[in-house]
């Protein structure tokens, strides 16, 4: 399923081919959209063309393991760290002066952890972060140390399981991964079967699946080298955007985010899931586009 005015290419960067849906004439500014599970760069459907009119040249890859992108066989292959290198090996097959870095779910762990430790050794200048229904990672850790975020978060340990993951997910055509969105969005009617046949179809490419889970399954693997890491500050100007409707991670640790990062702007829509960009494409859009101009972002109420 295409999405008008853009096109799909292959990008060889230093480490791994990535498949990457691309719109925008030329320009030194990148927009790099990265996106969730079990999602793919359809996610950002709704976003790519914004961004192109302001001027941006938008790349949403599928990230390593997704799609037609390059899909490495090792768990330890999906460690946040090699996760990190691939947008800074992205950014600099791109060419970009600046980027604008927008991320939901596991995009936005990744830009997280982009932001604290690569965003000031780039040759091209992290200009704007973008997180979506993510929380900080060191939120998380502390909402993990809670009863009410543990069961929100019971399929994190599911997925650890080998094998049982895949067998259940793709039974009956991949069923359960379309109604990983359409069970829990709020506005259902925008997860049309096209859609969800989008997502479906990418979970079904060779060992996609398998793919998709290492990011879970690596997860322990990445601990140590974020404790030996630090918490530094992000500098770097965020907006944070949240769906108040999300099944798995609760609003309450979006909290005290102002004191990890310097400059935060944070909006609530109270009638969005966790999809927030796919749930809510018409707020989320104005108020990224009051972001980039810098303008005052609006209030979700306001719209």
């Amino acid at each position: 399923m295409s999405i008008p005015g853009t096109r799909v290419e292959l990008v060889q960067t230093r480490g791994l081919r990535f498949e990457v849906t691309m719109a925008g004439g030329p320009s030194d500014k990148l927009a790099l959209l990265l996106h969730g599970f079990p999602e793919c760069a359809h996610s950002w459907r709704y976003q790519i063309p914004l961004l192109a009119q302001l001027g941006y040249r938008v790349w949403a890859p599928n990230l390593r393991g997704y799609g037609k992108s390059d899909r490495p066989s090792d768990v330890s292959d999906y460690r946040l760290d090699k996760l990190e290198q691939d947008v800074a090996d992205l950014i600099e097959a791109s060419g970009s002066k600046s980027v604008l870095l927008v991320g939901h779910d596991w995009g936005a762990v990744i830009a997280w952890t982009f932001a604290m430790y690569h965003a000031n050794s780039q040759a091209a200048a992290l200009e704007r972060l973008v997180i979506m229904n993510v929380p900080h990672p060191l939120r998380m850790q502390q909402g993990l140390r809670t009863l009410k975020q543990l069961r929100k978060s019971w399929y994190m340990i599911f997925f650890q399981i080998p094998g049982l993951p895949e067998k259940l997910l793709s039974m009956n055509n991949y069923e359960a991964v379309g109604r990983a969105f359409r069970d829990s969005a709020v506005n259902k009617e925008l997860f049309t079967d096209d859609v969800l046949e989008a997502y479906k179809k990418n979970a079904a490419e060779p060992g996609g699946l398998t793919a998709m889970l290492s990011y879970y399954r690596a997860l322990p693997r990445s601990i140590p080298l974020a404790q030996k890491r630090g918490v530094p500050v992000i500098d770097t100007k965020t907006l944070m955007i949240w769906g108040e409707q999300d099944i798995a991670l609760g609003k309450e640790l979006t909290y005290g985010t102002d004191k990890l990062v310097r400059d935060l702007t944070v909006r609530y829509i109270a009638d969005a899931s966790h999809w927030v960009q796919q749930d809510a494409p018409v707020k989320v859009n104005a108020m990224l586009s009051a972001f980039l101009r810098d303008e005052r972002v609006p209030e979700a109420t306001e719209l």
